[in-house]
């Protein structure tokens, strides 16, 4: 009867709601929220992309078929009508109404649309007539209305005074005392030092007529730490994304240790111990800086979606958290584990990506800019802990503006200009280079 299929659509509801909760609260979670606007990042520290769509889109398809079930199951009959146009603006209107990519919002905006429809029921035909269809105009403005006023939902909204509240909490006894007491994930046996790790073989690469990398050629040695230097457009960072994977040489070759990596995707690179982070932040909007974090330690995580589903990854993820305490601890940001990450100054939103690199056990780090919007004394730290880093065995290649701070860290310095090697040596030995000091200062200079 209607009682007891209604009583039966209420479980199944409340059951998705919790099932996708789950879900989002894991590693592959933290992965499908990275894809919005993080999947370039994501990719970098190894998550599969195109496996975590795939999944999201079966995952929605059982959903949308049990509800179809559901709903046949209720008309005793099969009719397409009701799933026309007007009805998918009316679900679009749903998810902005009550927020995306937040459970509880779809089932407010869910409630408050259909409020919504059942009074511009009763009152559009008193003010129009029954002639035309006037409810998708209104849908159509309140979408335009939510949009501008408030692009991330209701559930935001409402929510925003309690996270504020929440961030200025410690955690929860037994979340603290479960994340202190989960045991450490395993880490990387670091490689003898001086070791070569990473050698770049005259790398090329070509965007049209326009050669961004011109036959260069590196080698990083384990515990060593190299800066990358050269004016605005010299292909630093270019470089940077022919080794990590993120994009194809046109010619060259690239190796570590004994592997070839050049036409490797940035997934599998992150694998063999690279990381790295980027010339611009790139951090997960909507997600903490400890969430942001841990996005570093997918690839030593191993439960998969159906664990994430039923909560049978809690120990996993305890785990996982615990690193990522203990990086930003490392890097000076532990206080600020709860906090929204694009909340933070730039310079802070930086170093949350040094913490995200540390989170994937590298043995080789790539820091692009790291110092880039720091105080004086928030280099200082930076220094010492890279230095640390070096002494434990990790190759640092650093692109970095700051020269004093270059000078000061890194025991050889290797210049590009123009895409190409203009010189290489000790950090004295460039500061005098002429050729270096035309590139930078004209040839006034």
């Amino acid at each position: 009867d209607s009682a007891r299929l209604y009583y039966l659509i209420l479980i199944v509801v409340a059951l998705a709601m919790i099932a996708t909760r789950n879900l989002l609260d894991s590693r592959i979670g933290r992965a499908i929220r990275a894809l919005k606007t993080g999947a370039v990042a994501a990719e970098a520290f190894g998550v599969d992309n195109f496996r975590v769509r795939v999944f999201v889109f079966v995952y929605a398809a059982v959903l949308a078929a049990v509800s179809g079930f559901l709903y046949a199951h209720m008309q005793r009959a099969v009719n397409p009508s009701p799933f026309n146009i007007e009805a998918s603006i009316e679900y679009l209107l749903m998810v902005v109404v009550g927020g995306a990519s937040h459970v509880p919002g779809a089932l407010l905006g869910a409630g408050i649309v259909t409020l919504i429809k059942d009074q511009l029921q009763n009152l559009l035909p008193k003010l129009f007539g029954l002639e035309g269809n006037y409810e998708i105009i209104v849908f159509g403005m309140i979408l335009v209305f939510m949009l501008q006023l408030a692009p991330e939902g209701l559930w935001p909204l409402i929510m925003a005074p309690f996270r504020r509240r929440a961030s200025t909490r410690k955690l929860p006894k037994a979340q603290e005392i479960a994340a202190q007491e989960s045991e450490p994930l395993l880490h990387r046996a670091p490689p003898p030092r001086g070791r070569k790790l990473l050698e770049v073989i005259g790398l090329r690469k070509s965007f049209g007529g326009l050669v961004a990398v011109n036959d260069v050629d590196v080698d990083i040695r384990a515990g060593e730490l190299v800066s990358l230097i050269g004016p605005n457009g010299a292909g630093k960072t270019t470089m940077f994304n022919l080794i990590t994977g993120i994009e194809q040489p046109s010619a060259g070759q690239v190796r570590f240790g004994e592997r070839d990596i050049t036409s490797m995707p940035a997934r599998l690179v992150a694998r063999l111990g690279l990381a790295r982070n980027f010339q611009h932040a790139r951090l997960i909007p909507g997600m903490s800086v400890i969430d942001n974090v841990a996005i570093g330690a997918h690839l030593r995580g191993h439960a998969g979606p159906f664990r994430a589903l039923a909560r049978l990854d809690r120990e996993e993820e305890a785990r996982l958290e615990r690193e990522a305490r203990i990086q930003l601890e490392r890097v000076g940001l532990a206080g600020e584990a709860e906090r929204e990450a694009l909340s933070l100054a730039l310079g802070r939103q930086r170093i949350v990506e040094v913490a995200r690199a540390l989170c994937s056990d590298p043995v080789l780090l790539l820091l692009d800019e790291p110092a880039a919007g720091l105080r004086h004394q928030e280099k200082a730290a930076l220094a010492a802990l890279l230095r640390k880093l070096s002494d434990e065995g990790v190759a640092i290649l650093l692109v970095e503006h700051d020269m004093d701070f270059v000078m000061g860290l890194c025991e050889r310095v290797i210049v590009m200009n123009f895409g190409s090697k203009l010189a290489e040596g000790t950090p004295a030995a460039i500061a005098r280079n002429p050729a270096v000091i035309e590139a930078y200062l004209g040839a006034v200079a």
